[in-house]
């Protein structure tokens, strides 16, 4: 039988798991938006260094509410560290 605990166990592991990947998508889009500026991409990316470097600080703030987002969920899950 499952418990509460499991549940909610497995749900903070695929929540935390989300932010995650969440962080990587939005990393992975920086660079390449930041070789696409210069020169080194093909598609997509950032039209000037201004913009680049607002999708720098956003990317970083958003990875930081990611980070607190993991510690919360997996605080509630309580998943341990092993």
């Amino acid at each position: 039988m499952v418990t509460i605990k499991e549940v909610k166990s497995t749900i903070a592991v695929a929540i935390a798991g989300a932010f995650g990947f969440i962080i990587a998508l939005i990393w992975k889009d920086i660079i390449i938006g930041a070789m696409k500026l210069y020169g080194l991409w093909q598609e997509g990316g950032f039209n000037d260094e201004t913009a680049l470097i607002i999708g720098i600080v956003v990317a970083i703030v958003i990875t930081i509410v990611a980070v607190f987002g993991i510690l919360f969920i997996t605080k509630w899950g309580g998943i341990e560290k092993k």
